[in-house]
């Protein structure tokens, strides 16, 4: 039987959506931002996917937003 870790770890892996542009931390939690073939800035937070957008600053804006919103 797997382990919620070793699920984690290949969930993280299958999230992979093109380059790591930017990392960073909002509290406590982690945001990933990446880019894609199309030019599209795909946000993780805590390696859960939370959107597509089409620029870098309104990707990092959301994110913050998003956090600040669920508490």
């Amino acid at each position: 039987m797997k382990t919620f870790l070793q699920i984690r770890t290949i969930h993280e892996v299958k999230n992979s959506h093109g380059e790591l542009i930017k990392k960073f931390k909002v509290g406590k939690h982690s945001v990933e931002i990446q880019k894609d073939d199309k030019n599209k800035f795909h946000v993780h937070i805590d390696g859960d996917m939370l959107d597509k957008y089409l620029t870098q600053a309104q990707a990092e804006r959301m994110a913050k937003e998003f956090i600040k919103q669920a508490g």
